[in-house]
């Protein structure tokens, strides 16, 4: 008997494939083509446990999201598409969606919005104290869930150590986190071993964003710097491109001789 999709995939798979807008049946459908191939719709009610009456418009919807095949005949046979050319549909599928969604927002909804007249607050704090920046950055890096970048001159490395553990968190967590520190490569071997680690000879001024959602910025001279956090999206994404104008520019930093910490 074939194994159930709880024994095919793991949880993380199934939660990947709901995030992909599969429903559990289609889930379950899908994951039993995987594993036994060429399949009739009652075979796959059977061993899917899929209701016979759902079964078809089950198969139906996971052949127009693109994630199965069928074929002619009696009965037909059903039969599914490489994950890896179901997932390129699916992200095709969904950029077509966006730009129907973007048409309603900037076309209908924006000029609404800038009819009432009123200008956007920008929500930014300025920090007076480095004690304060640093709580306010560890809140920051205890919400992250997808990405964190790091920019800090070498002037700034005790904003590193004050968070060093949620770091090391961050970093064996699914969350990417690119750290990029100034000193021509000549910094301490604790933070080598921090995601993907790149160095500048020079840097004015740092900052941390994390997930694209908000920036901590730290500017001027550590003793007379300004350090800042905002939510405000065209201020993260000018951080977020900026950011990674400076890394492409970075240099690598070889860890083959520094043990892993994360």
């Amino acid at each position: 008997m074939v194994k159930s999709v709880s024994e095919i995939v793991s949880e993380e798979a199934k939660a990947t494939l709901k995030d992909m807008g599969l429903t559990e049946y289609e889930i379950r459908a899908y994951t039993y083509l995987l594993k036994s191939g060429l399949s009739t719709a009652s075979q796959i009610s059977e061993n899917a446990n899929i209701p016979y009456s759902k079964i078809y418009e089950v198969l139906n919807s996971l052949e127009h999201k693109g994630w199965i095949k069928s074929q002619g005949g009696r009965p037909r046979l059903y039969y599914p598409k490489s994950p890896r050319e179901a997932l390129e549909e699916t992200k095709l599928r969904m950029e077509d969606r966006v730009r129907v969604w973007q048409k309603t927002v900037f076309l209908e909804l924006q000029p609404i919005y800038e009819k009432r007249g009123v200008r956007e607050k920008p929500d930014i704090w300025i920090f007076r104290s480095l004690s304060d920046a640093i709580a306010k950055l560890k809140e920051m890096l205890g919400s992250a869930e997808r990405e964190v970048l790091v920019a800090v001159p070498k002037d700034m490395y005790q904003i590193i150590d004050a968070v060093l553990p949620m770091l090391r968190n961050v970093c064996i967590s699914r969350a990417k986190l690119l750290l990029m520190l100034s000193g021509g490569g000549n910094f301490p071997d604790k933070f080598r071993s921090l995601g993907e680690v790149r160095f500048r000879d020079e840097m004015f001024g740092g900052g941390i964003i994390v997930d694209g959602r908000e920036v901590m910025l730290m500017l001027g001279e550590p003793k007379q710097s300004i350090i800042l956090w905002s939510n405000h999206l065209d201020l993260v994404r000018f951080a977020k491109d900026y950011f990674q104008h400076l890394w492409e520019g970075a240099h690598k930093v070889q860890i083959s001789n520094f043990e892993n910490q994360c």
